[in-house]
């Protein structure tokens, strides 16, 4: 990193506007927005909210769905100067309360299906000072609720200058624990984007003029879907990375991740990249394009990102199948931590599940911040260098865990476990804080689970440890089956066995329903331990 770089999101999207201000940005349904009709409106949402006389860099709070308000009032808040704030639409009202109160939200926009749980905490967060409601035709605006279609309204005024200091915020809860805000500087975010950019990639030193540049020789950056929620990170960033390039963002209008549109969306836009999350999107879009194979046409697909969740090499071979041309790209990377590594497949080349190259800046460090040596079988910390956040909002403690210094170079450690394998690539065990201890040996939830889902019986799995007298923690299964298979417990736990050390199968299997991810991909490993713990004292085992 020089340090030099002067990249700000807002003046690379005016320029953008300038020069192709007819060309498609936004879509979802029956809405579009051109180039200009995106500046145009952000311009509004930034000259509405400069007009609140805000403290520069106050914290601006987004309660919404996928939808083009998102991004258009995601960009108007950091072209005022201020710093918005993505909200889990799936938070009960303690966690919204928490999450507005850490944040220090001044300003909280909302659609209007959220009016009842606005109501019901309004009283709590104190420092919301202004409240943005946008209809999309569910409760009515409430009178102390300003309508966005005022906001868009709002007449132009001088804004304040752009930096690349400005602070870009992603709030993530992860699977444990309260939501917390990872501080960037928009310059680095910029950057990181721009370095592993799918049609233009700007340098790192580089003006204005090289956006320009570009988009005349190169025309309009790609059509790209973002499958998952805006409001974290794996969808967030996609989209921004879109936009920076100057490209058309089409986004679902199921507000569930419905794989029957995703695969329509893909085929009539002519979809050249798409992002999903794994297998937990994965699976259910090759089963929607294998129902049904003639009715979609992925060939104009050139790149498939996934981030979040495990993504199998067979759900990837089964997705090349209806998109021959694409690339298969498992990025792996967090919000504390953009480009740690990456596995791509695609007809020409295979990759094994979760086995991943590791990034420039990324090294596999020991406890003591040594390197793992390659081939010992050492499990460590994935640890990534170069341009870093600033750390957590309001956290210096969590901040300098995560964060450390080691031999005098600042990491960012977010919690994942590999080791590294001869040839340099490292096969990723999952996060350190769900590591079960069982007799003393080590289980990482996400190797058994991904066992268990190469099980053809098998749709979805989740690993948690069960407090166990005789092990210290035992290894226990959830298990989602495809519709229509059986499988018995002995048969899993022999499938584990054939594949994995004994003492990572599971001791016992709870067969469910769903296994009941968040529609980030995510899994909820407290609820299922406490469903596990009970489980287990039904059977009165272990």
């Amino acid at each position: 990193m020089t340090g030099v770089s002067q990249w700000n999101h807002v003046d690379v999207w005016r320029t953008i506007a300038d020069v192709q201000p007819d060309a498609p940005c936004l879509t979802q349904g029956d809405q579009h927005l051109s180039w200009a009709d995106f500046v145009r409106q952000l311009d509004a949402v930034a000259s509405f909210l400069h007009g609140l006389g805000l403290p520069r860099q106050s914290t601006v709070a987004q309660y919404l769905y996928n939808a083009p308000e998102f991004l258009v009032g995601f960009a108007g808040v950091m072209a005022a100067g201020l710093v918005p704030i993505n909200t889990n639409y799936r938070y009960g009202a303690e966690e919204l309360v928490y999450l507005f109160e850490n944040s220090d939200a001044r300003v909280l926009i909302f659609h209007g299906t959220f009016t009842a749980q606005v109501e019901q905490i309004r009283s709590q967060i104190s420092g919301v000072t202004t409240f943005v409601w946008v209809d999309d035709g569910t409760d009515a605006r409430p009178d102390w609720a300003v309508d966005w279609r005022e906001v868009l309204a709002t007449p132009p005024v001088a804004l304040p200058a752009t930096s690349p200091d400005d602070l870009f915020m992603i709030y993530t809860g992860g699977t444990t624990g309260m939501p917390k805000g990872v501080m960037w500087r928009t310059d680095d975010i910029f950057v990181l984007q721009s370095q592993s950019g799918w049609k233009h990639r700007f340098p790192e030193e580089g003006t204005l003029d090289d956006v320009r540049q570009a988009l005349v020789t190169n025309g309009a950056g790609y059509t790209m879907v973002p499958a998952p929620p805006l409001m974290h990170g794996t969808g967030l960033l996609t989209s921004l990375r879109g936009l920076q390039e100057g490209g058309h963002l089409v986004l679902l209008s199921n507000r569930r991740y419905d794989a029957a549109e995703f695969a329509e969306v893909l085929t009539a836009h002519r979809v050249d990249v798409c992002v999903l999350v794994g297998d937990p999107f994965g699976r259910p879009l090759v089963q929607a394009l294998e129902a049904n194979p003639s009715a979609y046409d992925l060939s104009a697909l050139t790149l498939v990102l996934s981030s979040g969740a495990m993504w199998s090499l067979e759900i990837k071979e089964r997705l090349l199948a209806f998109a021959p041309n694409a690339r298969l790209v498992d990025a792996f990377s967090s919000s504390e931590a953009l480009g740690m590594g990456s596995s791509v497949t695609s007809n020409k080349k295979k990759a094994a599940t979760a086995k991943f190259t590791l990034g420039d800046q990324v090294r596999v460090l020991t406890d003591d911040g040594d390197d793992v040596v390659p081939g010992s079988g050492d499990v460590g910390r994935v640890a990534l260098g170069g341009r870093l956040p600033l750390g957590y909002y309001k956290d210096p403690e969590k901040s300098a865990r995560t964060f450390p210094t080691y031999h005098g170079r600042r990491y960012s450690i977010p919690g994942d476990m590999a080791t590294v394998e001869a040839d340099g690539t490292i096969t990723l065990l999952g996060r350190g804080s769900q590591c079960i201890n069982t007799a003393g040996e080590k289980v990482f939830p996400e190797e058994v689970e991904e066992t268990l889902k190469r099980h053809p019986a098998v749709a979805d799995a989740c690993v948690v440890g069960v407090p166990s007298e005789r092990f210290g923690s035992a290894v226990v299964a959830a298990v989602e089956c495809v519709e229509g298979a059986t499988v018995d417990e002995a048969e899993l736990i022999a499938f584990v066995k054939s594949h994995l050390a004994h003492y990572k199968a599971p001791r016992a299997i709870r067969f469910v329903a769903t296994i009941g991810r968040a529609v980030n991909g995510k899994m909820d490993y407290a609820r299922h331990t406490s469903e596990a713990v009970d489980f287990c004292a039904e059977r009165r085992e272990l």
